[in-house]
């Protein structure tokens, strides 16, 4: 008896089950970028002992169908898989077909049949039909109807033993041709699924954040000037020349005067004090305004300009902040929430308060404020920003961010979305389904080998087909007591995982300084630069990681393994403090495989034997291979089991290139 009230979508003549990926039953799309590859997989039988196979459809932004055959990678569970991609960006879908193989049928019954002398003739008969159906019914050219018409011929020619008429119909040729262009009986098809392929930039990249009023800054007979976008601008070679993708500027706009924090978040700010520029908005302007210290659109236009000039693309931070003195504030005080006593609710996340900041009410006028928060994005976008750092936006409605990512791709297709939320899992979950294409993450926070890895592994697994992890060892609020007491060792380490586990990475300013003292009682920087200049005169240092940066970077540009997410795969060593893990992928008919060794206290030295699944980096469990170390250009010959040595002595990390060429070494 039917379920009450269930609307139920019939099961297929060939049932096709557990299609993956899937996101939210397909209200979603699943995401890659192009090129990227992904297994589509489903669980796809019959009743009885007929022949099944399955074939996944792909189709185009456009309307093109392209046919892929999947394998059965578990006779058993009769499970499904295909490995798929896309060669264009845009809105595609995916569906997976089961269908009854008549030939593959025949062929099976045929072989022990024939070979044990029953019903021979009558069995080649049936193969000489089921290859006509084949010619018959599927479209194809004469030179591919070729190889089936002669083995018609072949079936029914009487002058030939049944063996040798029996292979004409079993032959390569056939089983190639029919494999190509098959003949398919009872096709069922899943529902079409969803998929959104997207900009490379949206799952690889390296990201160098800073403060644009810090970079220029001067401090003269005891006060501060404030950089501008034209000095800003000048750091920009510098960043370029480390091999960083996207330079991320925090808040630009002008700085409320009410409630301004000063040095260190203190409540009482001197005149000298810039505030937070996430406390936005003054008499000068709100969100689509520019702080007058930092210069005009013009000047801004001019950075944004450079920046594309050194293949760098402008990321700027939308922070829907409201200082108290916020235009917004008189001009639409719906927008806000008014508490008892009739003030205006400032941001609290207790025990922190936010004084300096009025958050936005989404309930009181959604339309009205969701038209002027479109203009902003528009303006902005208009001004040569791709992308978007969304600052807190687990705290406001996801439907808002749906609808708002939606109009803007409809326009521009190619803006980013990174959101900063750190938060529950199911809210960065959601934010992701609905249209952020990065996320921030808790790598900050994971710094033992087990947690790592359950971590990592969960980020590349069936997440992956909608959450791309952004990794960060530190920001402007965030100094880890690990970073905080590590040595140099320890900051290359963090960096040198953030760059090689996952695909987009990123570092604040000052990490190439290793900027370690926190304020007392927190884990931020002692005189956070959220509150004050800070020249850290670049020119003058000579003790950086720059050097390392670069390397780090310079690798992540020549090896392509290191631009996906999803081939991330952990290996074994006796020691906890050791990880070890590889990516691979396959380019122009070569393997690019990359392997990564690190210590994870790396102020100790560390003797240990790894053990290499050595199928995951495409060599046989005997295999030898020549172990190329991309930092320190060493090389050693390795196999499954391998003695190894890290410590203060050497570097923190082995990125080791594996190949059996110097291909992918000549540009690394």
């Amino acid at each position: 008896m039917p379920w009450p009230g269930a609307a139920r979508r019939p099961i297929g003549r060939i049932p096709v089950v557990d299609v993956a990926p899937v996101v939210d039953g397909g209200n979603r799309p699943a995401k890659s970028v192009v090129g990227e590859e992904f297994a589509v997989t489903a669980t796809v039988f019959r009743e009885g002992h007929e022949a099944v196979s399955a074939t996944v459809v792909l189709t185009d932004p456009l309307g093109g169908a392209h046919h892929l055959p999947m394998t059965r990678v578990n006779a058993g569970l009769d499970a499904w898989s295909a490995t798929v991609s896309a060669d264009r960006t845009g809105a595609w879908s995916y569906r997976v077909e089961g269908w009854s193989d008549p030939y593959g049928t025949w062929n099976h019954d045929a072989v022990i049949k024939v070979g044990a002398g029953v019903d021979v003739e009558l069995m080649l008969e049936e193969g000489a039909q089921v290859l006509e159906r084949a010619v018959a019914e599927v479209p194809r050219s004469k030179e591919q109807a070729a190889a089936l018409t002669d083995a018609i011929t072949g079936l029914r020619d009487t002058r030939d033993e049944p063996e040798v008429r029996l292979g004409a119909g079993v032959s390569a040729a056939v089983r190639g041709e029919l494999a190509a262009r098959p003949l398919r009986d009872h096709v069922s098809a899943s529902p079409e699924h969803p998929w959104l392929v997207e900009r490379d930039r949206a799952l690889y990249g390296a990201w160098y954040e800073f403060f644009p009023r810090s970079e220029g800054a001067t401090f003269t007979d005891g006060t501060w000037s404030s950089g501008t976008f034209a000095t800003a601008a000048q750091r920009l070679t510098a960043v370029a020349a480390m091999g960083f993708d996207v330079i991320y500027l925090t808040p630009i706009h002008p700085i409320g005067e009410v409630n301004r924090k000063g040095r260190n978040n203190s409540l009482h700010a001197t005149p000298y004090d810039p505030g937070s520029p996430y406390a936005i908005g003054s008499a000068q302007g709100g969100h689509d305004a520019i702080h007058p210290d930092l210069g005009t659109f013009a000047d801004f236009d001019d950075f944004t300009a450079r920046a594309r000039e050194l293949g760098l693309e402008v990321a700027l931070d939308l922070a829907l902040n409201c200082a108290p003195d916020h235009p917004w504030v008189t001009e639409h005080p719906e927008w806000f929430t008014t508490r008892a006593d009739g003030s205006i609710a400032y941001a609290e996340n207790p025990p922190k308060k936010y004084q300096d900041i009025y958050p936005l009410n989404f309930d009181n006028d959604p339309e009205g404020l969701y038209a002027e928060l479109l203009r902003v994005v528009r303006l902005w976008i208009g001004h040569g920003v791709t992308i978007f750092r969304v600052d807190n936006p687990h705290t406001k409605p996801l439907g808002f961010w749906e609808r708002l990512i939606a109009e803007i791709a409809t326009e521009h297709p190619g803006i980013i979305w990174l959101a900063e939320a750190f938060t529950r899992p199911p809210m960065m979950h959601t934010l992701a389904k609905i249209g952020f294409q990065q996320s921030y993450t808790y790598y900050t926070w994971r710094h033992t080998k087990s947690e790592i890895q359950e971590y990592a592994t969960e980020l590349a697994g069936p997440a992956a087909a909608y959450m791309r992890p952004s990794f960060w060892p530190t920001t402007h609020d965030i100094l880890t007591p690990f970073l905080q007491h590590g040595g140099p060792a320890a900051w290359k380490m963090r960096a040198a995982l953030a760059a090689t586990l996952v695909p987009t990475y990123g570092i604040y300013a000052g990490y190439e300084l290793r900027e370690h003292v926190a304020r007392p009682g927190a884990e931020e920087q002692i005189d956070n630069e959220k509150y004050e200049y800070k020249n850290r005169h670049w020119d003058e240092q000579n003790d950086t990681l720059a050097p390392y940066l670069t390397r780090l970077n310079e690798i992540r540009r020549a090896h392509p393994a290191l631009h996906w997410l999803r081939n991330l795969r952990f290996h074994y060593s006796d020691d906890d403090n050791i990880l070890v893990f590889s990516k691979s992928r396959r380019v122009y008919d070569r393997d690019d495989t990359i392997l990564v060794v690190a210590n994870l206290a790396p102020d100790h030295s560390r003797d240990t034997v790894i053990h290499l699944t050595m199928p995951e980096l495409g060599l046989g469990w005997h295999d030898t291979f020549t172990a190329h170390d991309l930092i320190t250009g060493e090389h050693w010959n390795w196999s499954e089991h391998n003695f190894i040595r890290l410590g203060p002595e050497s570097e923190p990390v082995h990125i080791v290139h594996v190949s059996s060429d110097n291909r992918w070494d000549q540009h690394a």
